[in-house]
């Protein structure tokens, strides 16, 4: 099936791979196409990236190229919101066509890797990612496989949710809700609701609201009420969220008649987090640290809201393991190992 010729008499043959120049520290990339005719002026440039021979495929019936077999695979896991172009040494990867929530099935995943000559590597889900990302990437190990192979990886994802997907990020209405008698009577200024604010907008939400209440239950729940009689689709409150005697915003929020589905998280920074909901609303009590810290629990949990899923207490006490920030001298969230 696969016959090897000296570089000096693949004057006139076809590539049928590409071929990867390497030089170190400063470029690794595609130096041949795969479909290149080759010339005499190609062998001394064969020669310098180590082909003195070139393989020759004539490939068998029951066996697909890598390229061929790339394309397969990718069309098999490739799930809404993603699009892929074609093989770069044979290679395809995933990218993402908006802003959203990426999801893979990792039981799935492991199945389909597990196959020969299989391999597809992904980000890790549930994180948030922007429109261009490369979230997944695959291609299989040798130049060839039996196609067999494939069959059995496009049996496998066949009806069945996608391996790989990204959930657009909805567009809500949030009202924030900011809690404390020092901001309340103008002791100092507010300078967490723009934060929050810019946040929101970063997703494709919008605060539509704000109000400044003390740091009484009566006033954060009547606080609550309006913004949720003005539509809002979220209600995030900021402040009082500590253990302190005066720290009312988690009696507020419980006295408003939500549902507490958590307070407290295994994540620093973000440990004082309380997630409930109110008639199909989710509610939020932000810790301080989201004002300052560009990863908090608020990555964690806000996106996955705003890509329409539920949070369960259960999904935020495993967020313990990987749930200390590194405090990287230069932030990299979310391409680090915080919350995964």
């Amino acid at each position: 099936m696969v016959e090897i010729i000296d570089v000096e008499q693949a004057v006139g043959r076809v590539l049928f791979h590409d071929i990867t120049r390497i030089v170190p520290g400063e470029f690794k990339g595609r130096a041949f196409k795969k479909g290149h005719h080759i010339t005499p002026a190609d062998v001394p440039k064969l020669k310098e990236v180590g082909k003195d021979r070139i393989y020759v495929l004539n490939l068998e019936e029951g066996y697909v190229h890598e390229d061929d077999a790339a394309r397969r695979i990718a069309n098999a896991i490739c799930g809404p919101h993603l699009y892929f172009g074609e093989p770069n040494q044979g290679k395809i990867e995933l990218i993402a066509d908006c802003n959203g929530l990426l999801k893979v099935d990792a039981k799935l995943l492991q199945q389909l890797n597990s196959l020969p000559d299989i391999t597809i590597a992904t980000l890790h889900g549930s994180q948030q990612v922007e429109a261009g990302k490369t979230v997944a990437g695959t291609r299989i190990i040798p130049l060839f496989t039996e196609e067999k192979h494939l069959l059995q990886l496009e049996e496998h994802c066949r009806n069945r949710p996608p391996v790989v997907s990204v959930k657009p990020f909805k567009s809500l209405k949030v009202g924030l809700i900011t809690t404390g008698n020092e901001i309340y009577y103008g002791r100092i200024p507010d300078s967490f609701g723009p934060r929050v604010k810019s946040k929101f907008e970063a997703w494709g939400s919008e605060v539509f609201c704000q109000h400044i209440v003390p740091d009484r239950v009566p006033d954060m729940v009547a606080a609550i009420n309006r913004v949720l009689d003005d539509g809002a689709e979220m209600v995030v409150l900021t402040g009082g969220m500590s253990v302190d005697p005066d720290d009312l915003t988690p009696a507020g929020i419980r006295a408003s008649g939500a549902k507490v589905i958590s307070y407290g998280a295994p994540t620093y920074p973000g440990a004082m987090f309380m997630l409930a909901e109110l008639d199909g609303v989710p509610m939020v009590g932000l810790p301080g640290c989201a004002m300052y810290h560009k990863a908090t629990i608020v990555e964690l949990i806000i996106p996955r809201l705003l890509a329409g899923e539920t949070v369960t207490r259960e999904e935020i006490v495993a967020l313990g393991h990987g749930g200390i920030c590194a405090s990287c001298k230069e932030c990299r969230y979310p391409d680090c190992g915080f919350g995964k």
